[in-house]
């Protein structure tokens, strides 16, 4: 045991030893490997510094760059903003003026003005749909509702034929529609030029657009609307034209077939009708379909 001991003691302090002389001779090879005069040896020991920090810098120089001439952008364009309102204002202080030193009616006359521009240019782009107003008959107007725009009528329209008439459903725009408005009824006619012809769809006859008051002239669908065409008919007994008519189950496909036939016919055309139900589509006195 005591001489164990004793190896052991030996042992020990020759590991130490071994250990700091280790170390010794790498901090030797350190030293010799990057001298003061070696700048290869320098540069390669701080490559990683000589990338990361200018790289860094550079970037901070164009983040700086950018919120300046971001700052800049900014402040040109308030003044573009607030140059803008001024000199608009000046420009309605001096109408203003010009305004009251005419006359009163200055306001309706610039109005009428404004309106009537507009009907002219319609006029041109519709006149293939222009209705004389002489072939609607007054005396036959017989008011159906109040729309959106005005009154809705069903009226007579000359056909031609001095014996026969053809009953027609008038839109009417109220004369005392603003340019807007005007606008916009000219745009629904326009629409509906645009959809073109089918046997499923509401028919534009024509149109008045001369002069106010505005006409839009469709086809008159005399059964009227879906819903209540098939509540009146879960009633016992139903006339049509004074025959008494019942609704079959083929009658009921068929009204099903020409509505999609419509809807093929609109997506077609890439359009969507967005609210089919039956309060929105329209019967015909042949039992035709119409959305």
């Amino acid at each position: 045991m005591k001489n164990t001991f004793k190896e052991d003691r030996g042992r020990r302090p020759t590991h130490l030893q071994l250990n700091m002389a280790g170390d010794a001779r790498r901090f030797t090879r350190m030293l010799l490997e990057c001298n003061s005069n070696d700048k290869l040896c320098v540069v390669r020991e701080y490559q990683t510094e000589v990338i990361v920090v200018p790289a860094l810098l550079v970037g901070f120089f164009v983040i700086v760059l950018t919120v300046i001439l971001w700052l800049h952008c900014r402040g040109l364009r308030a003044k573009q903003e607030q140059s803008s309102p001024s000199s608009s204002g000046h420009q309605v202080n001096d109408k203003k003026q010009q305004e009251f030193s005419s006359t009163e009616n200055r306001y309706i006359q610039l109005s009428e003005t404004s309106v009537e521009s507009l009907l002219s240019s319609a006029f041109s782009t519709l006149k293939e749909l222009e209705v004389p107003r002489e072939k609607l008959s007054p005396g036959t107007f017989q008011l159906i509702k109040h729309g959106r725009y005005g009154s809705i009528y069903r009226a007579q329209l000359e056909t031609g034929n001095s014996v026969k008439t053809k009953t027609v459903i008038l839109k009417a725009l109220q004369d005392l529609a603003s340019p807007q408005e005007v606008k916009h009824f000219l745009g629904r006619i326009k629409f509906h030029q645009n959809l073109g012809h089918h046997e499923n769809l509401v028919e534009l006859v024509g149109c008045c657009v001369s002069q106010l008051p505005l006409y839009m002239i469709m086809e008159d669908v005399s059964l009227g609307d879906l819903l209540t065409f098939l509540w009146t008919c879960r009633k016992d007994v139903m006339t049509m034209d004074g025959i008494p008519y019942d609704l079959t189950e083929r009658q009921v496909y068929e009204v099903g077939q020409q509505v999609a036939a419509a809807l093929a016919y609109l997506e077609e055309k890439k359009l969507f009708h967005g609210d089919i139900a039956a309060r929105n589509v329209l019967l015909h006195h042949n039992f035709t379909a119409k959305p």
